[in-house]
């Protein structure tokens, strides 16, 4: 464990705790951890994870602008639930997203979990993707992906980032608890 990983894992935990309390707050402090993670997934070879952080500190500045844009409590619009016809098309994307990327992994680089990390990657933005647009289904989607990032963090000796992913786990069990509550159906 370094010191740029507890920070980072730190800020992790600030950023999914006031998403789950729908602060915008968010946000600027998922930005920095992601930036911070890039960087730490390119030392232990975690190129897929490496990029999905890059990926997602343009998301970040993505969710907080529609969190923020003419809202005067500064927490986005309200929380919606995709029918079946969105849900499915977003999955159908993290899949495709994801086998196109472990494909080129596995062939192109010396990534240490090429096909594992692609498709967690692959879904993780489209989980983010539904986080930024209040869509109660990213919860569910990070329970699974979470659960399943702490075996990789475990198997590659990211300890502490795999206990941050645990939290995250239970975070998510949480946000999805408190979110359900406000959701409405929208397509």
């Amino acid at each position: 464990m370094s010191p740029l990983e507890l920070f980072a894992a730190t800020l992790g935990v600030i950023a999914v705790w006031l998403t789950v309390k729908q602060n915008w707050l968010c946000w600027p402090i998922g930005l920095v951890m992601v930036l911070i993670y890039s960087y730490v997934f390119y030392d232990y070879k975690l190129y897929s994870n490496m990029l999905l952080q890059v990926v997602y500190a343009g998301v970040q500045v993505y969710g907080w602008w529609q969190w923020t844009r003419g809202d005067a409590t500064a927490t986005g619009g309200a929380v919606t639930r995709l029918t079946p016809a969105p849900l499915l098309g977003g999955l159908a994307i993290g899949l495709v997203a994801g086998l196109a990327l472990g494909a080129a992994m596995a062939t192109w680089s010396n990534a240490s979990q090429p096909w594992l990390d692609a498709l967690l990657t692959g879904f993780s933005l489209v989980a983010q993707w539904w986080m930024a647009n209040k869509r109660e289904q990213c919860w569910p989607l990070w329970i699974v992906l979470d659960a399943i990032f702490v075996g990789l963090f475990v198997d590659q000796g990211l300890y502490l980032t795999a206990a941050l992913y645990g939290l995250f786990l239970m975070l998510a069990v949480h946000g999805w608890h408190q979110w359900r509550k406000s959701a409405a159906v929208s397509a």
